[in-house]
């Protein structure tokens, strides 16, 4: 380690406050932490949708779901005594020091500054600016341009923690392989259609008629899953498939969605978590890849892929919605079948 204080650490805080396909991608940075002190505690402070990850990181001994102020989309109200009680919640974990991960657009220093309140020495984070000296460790940033794992591995090896493995990383559970073979209990293909980000959703007259596609050319049924909330605007998938289509939506929970992504001969998604876990899980997928962000920041990197999208004058967007008609997305549904049938043939058997 870098100083005998990291290195003498005991409770350790790793803050990543994102969506949970963010917080999958902290799993080698969180591993470097475990293997580098595999006797200290490591809480997990997140969303409370990235907090639903925690069973899928081995690394993790307790997670702390809490949605911050800084990070809020309106959902909060103005309750001064809310922070206080963040404050003190961070103050009885007793830490001896947070690592506050982000991405390349956000900064480190709200986080490290309720960390600084709460009393917790060590406080490290990435930074493009100063921020008072609310971080102890103040490391300098990847370029715009890096792969976000690597901004993670990044900080935690600025700190002088080392990591063994690059790669993604997910545990599943007997419960959640079992309960996935409850639901199916048969080979298929994996569609995973929404994203909570509207500017990211592929059409999905086009995503049936590829999915049906697939399905007869492999005579594989095709299994949807999202959540219930999904199943009207699902209904174009479920009308062109028929008989050849698995109605997971709604029916599973993260462990046992992964167990699923894990199975699954193919997986079709656009960027979000389930690239993530299909990247985890070493399994072949298509990704209808939006303009909002650059591909070579959040691509997969360990499994085999194929990443379909337009390049456009206004990408990357970073936008929740689009003004565009999605332009960037603009992809008919013969390439995302020449692409699922191209990965099926170089997989084995």
């Amino acid at each position: 380690m870098t100083s005998s204080s990291w290195q003498n650490a005991k409770r350790i805080l790793a803050v990543r406050l994102d969506n949970m396909g963010d917080v999958v991608m902290t799993g080698p940075a969180l591993r470097a932490v475990k293997e580098t002190l595999p006797g200290a505690h490591l809480t997990l402070l997140a969303s409370p949708a990235g907090a639903k990850t925690a069973p899928l990181l081995p690394w993790v001994d307790e997670v702390i779901p809490w949605r911050t102020l800084w990070q809020d989309l309106g959902r909060l109200d103005f309750d001064p005594q809310r922070e206080l009680d963040f404050i003190d919640l961070l103050r009885r974990g007793h830490f001896d020091a947070a690592i506050i991960f982000t991405s390349f657009k956000q900064t480190p220093h709200p986080a490290a500054y309720a960390c600084y309140l709460a009393g917790i020495p060590l406080r490290a984070g990435e930074s493009k600016e100063w921020g008072g000296g609310v971080l102890s460790h103040e490391v300098a940033p990847l370029p715009d341009a890096a792969h976000q794992v690597e901004r993670n591995l990044h900080l935690v090896e600025s700190v002088g923690f080392h990591a063994r493995d690059r790669q993604l990383e997910v545990s599943i559970s007997s419960e959640a392989k079992e309960n996935a073979r409850s639901l199916l209990n048969e080979p298929y293909l994996l569609l995973n259609p929404w994203t909570s980000c509207p500017s990211r959703n592929y059409d999905v007259y086009r995503f049936a008629d590829a999915a049906l596609t697939l399905s007869v050319e492999t005579a594989l049924p095709v299994a949807i899953t999202g959540v219930e909330g999904d199943r009207e605007r699902s209904q174009p998938l479920f009308d062109a498939l028929g008989a050849r289509a698995r109605d997971l939506m709604g029916k599973t929970d993260l462990p046992t969605l992964t167990a699923l992504v894990k199975d699954a001969a193919l997986v079709l998604t656009p960027n979000t978590s389930v690239m993530h876990l299909a990247d985890a899980t070493r399994t072949p997928l298509v990704v209808l890849f939006a303009g909002t962000e650059l591909p070579r920041q959040w691509q997969p990197r360990a499994t085999r892929f194929r990443l379909l999208h337009r390049v456009t004058s206004c990408r990357p967007c970073y936008a929740f919605e689009c003004p565009y008609n999605l332009e960037c997305l603009d992809i008919p549904p013969h390439e995302v079948v020449a692409s699922g049938l191209a990965l099926l043939k170089e997989v084995p058997a």
